[in-house]
């Protein structure tokens, strides 16, 4: 076997290893996120990902969009169509180890992205803080605050990643209290 054949081969195997996350996935996911599972499967860097995933996306299989500020992709009909046809292309031994790390990663994944906080500089004394609660790749919660300085910005963030699950029920209650 050539290597240039062989190299066609492992090209085929990553195009159908990420048909086959994203078909079990089956709702928007992050780029970044798919790099991390895939990566863990099939040891591969990011810039190759990145080109087999256009190449994906260039043959409609992958759809590809912005959606909160973050690149997510998503299966599209057609992508689950050629999957159903190539999923043969997928050694069995690839197949299991994505099953066992996807769970695994998957809901790592699922885990970290539920609470967010970023805060971005707008200059040396004023900083906008972002947090917010995701559920099911939708927003559930969402507050946008301001710091004098970077020290304040980063504890806000900080507490917010600690005790979001303890700040957020107190916030609801204080918008629901009756005066």
């Amino acid at each position: 076997m050539s290597s240039n054949s062989n190299n066609a081969t492992t090209l085929a195997e990553n195009k159908v290893l990420i048909l086959y996350i994203l078909n079990l996935i089956d709702t928007d996911f992050k780029q970044d996120d798919l790099f991390k599972i895939i990566t863990s499967i099939n040891n591969i860097n990011y810039f190759y990902f990145k080109q087999v995933l256009t190449d994906l996306i260039d043959s409609k299989l992958v759809g590809t969009y912005t959606k909160e500020e973050e690149q997510v992709v998503r299966i599209t009909s057609e992508g689950k169509n050629a999957y159903i046809l190539t999923k043969d292309v997928l050694p069995g031994l690839m197949k299991l180890k994505a099953d066992n790390i996807f769970e695994k990663e998957f809901a790592l994944i699922e885990e970290e992205s539920s609470i967010i906080a970023e805060f971005i500089p707008k200059n040396e004394n004023d900083y906008t803080i972002k947090c917010k609660i995701v559920e099911n790749n939708e927003t559930i919660f969402e507050v946008r605050t301001f710091a004098g300085s970077r020290e304040r910005a980063k504890r806000i963030v900080d507490n917010w990643n600690k005790n979001a699950k303890a700040i957020y029920p107190e916030i609801l209650n204080l918008l629901l209290k009756d005066n």
